[in-house]
């Protein structure tokens, strides 16, 4: 597995919409997306591990919040982003 600064690096390439761009929505979005997918794979080895959890279903609620935000200002944008995410609604 790469290194946390490798995945969010590599978010940050994909998902920017201009040069120097680290933090607007849809980056935010890709960063928390890799994080999710990264910790939901440990807990599917660490069934116990309730901490974790908790930050789990921390970064899903604040993804979730931040999907909203680009759905109400950027209905296409909202579309695209969930496909190239490959996140279900």
């Amino acid at each position: 597995m790469t290194t946390t600064k490798e995945l969010r690096r590599e978010a940050i390439d994909g998902f920017k919409t201009s040069e120097g761009d680290t933090g607007s929505s849809s980056v935010q979005i890709a960063i928390l997306t890799k994080r999710i997918n990264h910790l939901t794979e440990h807990m599917r080895s660490n069934k116990k591990d309730y901490a974790s959890r908790r930050g789990l279903l921390r970064m899903v609620s604040r993804r979730r919040s931040l999907l909203d935000y680009v759905r109400r200002h950027d209905p296409q944008g909202y579309v695209d982003l969930l496909g190239r995410l490959n996140i279900r609604k």
